[in-house]
């Protein structure tokens, strides 16, 4: 029988669709490598094993199963989404150990395409830091297990860089897509406001979480993303030369930026330009009061979802977040500061059509027990490890991270693209052409 794993879900679907292979097989594949794997990497709380089978199996006797889009893909949900039978702790010992009745309205779409959720990720206490872990597990980065992967939804990208999953579900509210698919080698789109539906929490952090997709190709993306949003990102194929901006400059005054990254993003825009593409250095008008605007923002939407939990529960980190947080929700809730920082940039983005950044300015931290430390040891670490990605939350805007170079210790680098309001398919197409003329290897070495 020929082995799935490792395989894209594009090419899981076409098979599954032909009946080539049945769901069935193909999940059971993946619930072995994750048996044998996950010890090393901690990506999942909850394995759902003989569920997934069960449900592999109802996928096979669909009567539409030649037009599943995900027919039989097995699937990684991160724990802050309902899955209809179990819980969803939110990385937390303080949240309820209750079945969720429903799925959430993202997980239900993936379903309806014919995915199969094979399990839920780690995430951080509340999905408040850039690290993963806590009271359920940590996580740790398939590419250099000394390293963490990222967070919040870092167990759903170690579980695709791994090869547990071909794709997985996160999201998005500082940075918490695009910063584990970096540190992971993998493809992620936060998309704009409002495509895809989000319902993360308690408001969705004052509208700046979004859903979206985790996958080691473009294509996968791509795929995920049109179901997700319920509505078509078809590739162009050949679009006429783009306008981009490019920036190596942290928007955040004192973090600096290693070589390893500024390297990507010229090699990226070294490769953008030889595709024709209109490539110019161009740092966008970043506010100084940025990194106090997100800081606001980041402890406020903490001090909404921690509001009734037992703070005894929390971790001392989350507690303090939280507690940052509440001084500021009066502030946030009458704020102009986002509507204001996207007059400032909209002028940037009429100049331009896209701008090319870092994914991030530095290699994740180690892996270790960051919720045991300090909240400002937390807070200095995640900022130093990613300025670039709270920005387009506070704007609502698309941005999306693919793999380009590599860093000293083999893990992979990346860049950040970011596009105007309405433009996820652009972003996609940009990210092809820069898979096609520059691929990447889509699973770490874990044997």
């Amino acid at each position: 029988m020929t082995n799935w794993v490792g395989r894209t879900a594009a090419e899981i679907a076409a098979a599954v669709r032909d009946k080539r292979v049945t769901p069935r097989q193909v999940v059971a594949g993946h619930l072995e490598r994750i048996a044998r794997l996950d010890g090393r990497i901690g990506a999942f709380r909850k394995v759902r094993a003989d569920a997934a089978l069960a449900e592999a199996d109802e996928v096979a006797a669909r009567a539409g199963l030649a037009e599943l889009p995900l027919a039989g893909v097995p699937l990684a949900v991160k724990d802050n989404l309902a899955v209809r039978g179990e819980a969803h702790r939110d990385g937390s010992a303080a949240t309820p150990d209750t079945p969720a009745e429903a799925d959430h309205v993202t997980v239900a779409r993936l379903r309806a395409a014919g995915a199969v959720v094979v399990g839920l990720t780690h995430v951080p206490e509340l999905c408040v830091f850039g690290t993963t872990e806590g009271a359920h597990g940590s996580t740790r980065n398939p590419w250099d297990t000394t390293r963490s992967a990222g967070g919040s939804s870092g167990g759903s990208a170690a579980a695709v860089a791994a090869g547990l999953v071909p794709v997985a579900v996160g999201n998005d509210g500082m940075g918490s897509l695009r910063i584990p698919a970096a540190n992971c080698g993998l493809v992620s789109i936060k998309p704009g406001f409002g495509v895809v539906p989000a319902g993360i929490g308690h408001g969705d952090w004052f509208g700046m979480s979004e859903n979206g997709p985790l996958a080691t190709t473009v294509e996968d993306a791509r795929l995920m993303l049109s179901v997700l949003a319920g509505q078509e990102f078809a590739g162009t194929g050949e679009r006429p030369p783009l306008r981009v901006a490019v920036s190596r400059r942290s928007p955040l005054a004192g973090v600096t930026v290693s070589r390893s990254y500024t390297n990507a993003v010229a090699e990226a825009a070294g490769l953008l330009a030889g595709a024709g593409h209109r490539v110019r250095r161009a740092e966008p008008p970043y506010p100084a009061s940025l990194g106090v605007t997100a800081l606001r923002y980041w402890t406020a939407g903490t001090a909404v979802d921690a509001a009734d939990l037992d703070p005894a529960l929390l971790a001392r980190r989350t507690r303090v977040h939280a507690a940052i947080g509440r001084r500021f929700l009066r502030g946030v809730r009458v704020s102009d500061s986002r509507d204001r920082l996207r007059a400032r940039l909209a002028p940037f983005f009429a100049e331009y059509d896209l701008l090319l950044t870092p994914a991030l300015a530095r290699r994740s931290p180690a892996a270790a027990p960051w919720h045991e430390r300090g909240w400002f040891r937390n807070v200095l670490a995640d900022t130093h490890h990613s300025p670039f990605t709270p920005a387009w939350n506070l704007t609502g805007w698309p941005a999306l991270t693919v793999p380009v170079g590599t860093l000293p210790s083999g893990a992979p680098c990346a860049v950040q693209l970011v596009g105007r309001p309405g433009s996820e398919a652009v972003l996609l197409d940009v990210a092809g052409q820069l898979e096609t003329l520059r691929p990447w290897r889509r699973t770490a070495p874990l044997g």
